[in-house]
């Protein structure tokens, strides 16, 4: 199956999210300095912000906010060691009588995955160790033929108490057209260029946003070695509409805040506005090239994987 737009997905994924080598690889040159922060956004919005040829880190300012609004508090970093920040992304959906669960994605373990190869840093700062994971039975391996199915669940050994009210999930099939919001903990970059080292500084989450241009229903049944479906697609133009949108909407982006994920962005989540209420719509997944104009960024829909869900956590909570 090739996705509605006019490139092929499967085919142009070739760059940071990819069997996770790639994040990696970025993030040990600047492990002994700082981790990264997350997203990459357009030029104008940089410079608008301080960000300068000398100072390339501090153009930044806008996407720290976003993240940083309330509604955001769930998201969290995941760490392979517990001293680099910028590995993975995950969500914190809530807690039983002695747990806390975060969602994820797939893509950022090697099989066999254990619970073990990430801790989770919470907002208070302190950190936690996972005791259970569960993988999306869909997952195979591949971001080219299931971003539809690239979850994970974490269970932590104890309930997360200091990240608000746990988030609402998305449940319905109105993504289309729609403005969403995406936060993590990944690499930065800006559109000119894509993601860079000197870009980097700190270890909070950022965020940006994207117009859903491409929206992908679960392909049933199964394919066995084709695209699976089940995504949503952005794309980065430039801001002079220069370049064309291959999923035939518009050619400017929407607003100043509009930009791509980066490496380590990858288990985040993507946000929707609905009716007043800030909900999940999807994982933050995968992309292409090197995130820079004319790029895309694909994220993985939580609303047709409700039932598995909540089969491991019942209190997962869903839009009607």
């Amino acid at each position: 199956m090739t996705p509605c737009g006019a490139i092929n997905k499967g085919r142009s994924m070739r760059f940071f999210h990819q069997g996770f080598a790639v994040g990696m690889a970025m993030l040990a040159v600047v492990a002994a300095t700082a981790p990264a922060f997350a997203v990459v956004i357009q030029d104008s919005l940089w410079r608008r912000e301080g960000g300068t040829r000398s100072k390339a880190w501090a153009g930044f300012g806008a996407s720290l906010r976003l993240a940083a609004e309330p509604q955001f508090r769930s998201v969290l970093a995941l760490s392979t060691d517990g001293e680099s920040w910028g590995e993975a992304s995950g969500t914190w959906i809530g807690n039983d009588d002695d747990h806390a669960y975060i969602l994820t994605s797939a893509h950022i373990f090697e099989k066999p995955a254990k619970p073990g190869d990430y801790v989770v840093r919470l907002p208070d700062g302190s950190i936690a160790k996972p005791d259970r994971l569960w993988m999306h039975p869909g997952w195979n391996g591949s971001t080219d033929e299931r971003t539809g199915y690239d979850l994970t669940i974490l269970r932590l050994k104890r309930p997360v108490e200091d990240a608000g009210s746990p988030p609402v999930l998305y449940g319905g099939d109105g993504e289309a057209g729609k403005l969403i919001t995406f936060v993590g903990y990944g690499s930065r970059g800006i559109g000119s260029t894509g993601e860079q080292d000197r870009y980097y500084q700190g270890s909070d989450k950022a965020a940006a946003q994207g117009v859903v241009d491409q929206w992908v229903d679960l392909v049933d049944p199964m394919p066995r070695n084709d695209d699976g479906g089940n995504y949503l697609g952005i794309w980065l133009g430039r801001e002079d509409g220069s370049l064309s949108n291959p999923y035939g909407g518009d050619d400017k982006p929407a607003n100043p805040l509009v930009g791509l994920l980066g490496s380590g962005d990858s288990g985040g989540s993507a946000w929707m506005k609905v009716g007043g209420q800030w909900v999940i719509v999807a994982v933050n997944s995968n992309g292409s090239g090197t995130a820079s104009y004319g790029d895309s960024s694909w994220f993985t829909r939580v609303s047709p994987h409700r039932d598995w869900i909540r089969k491991i956590f019942p209190g997962a909570r869903f839009s009607p």
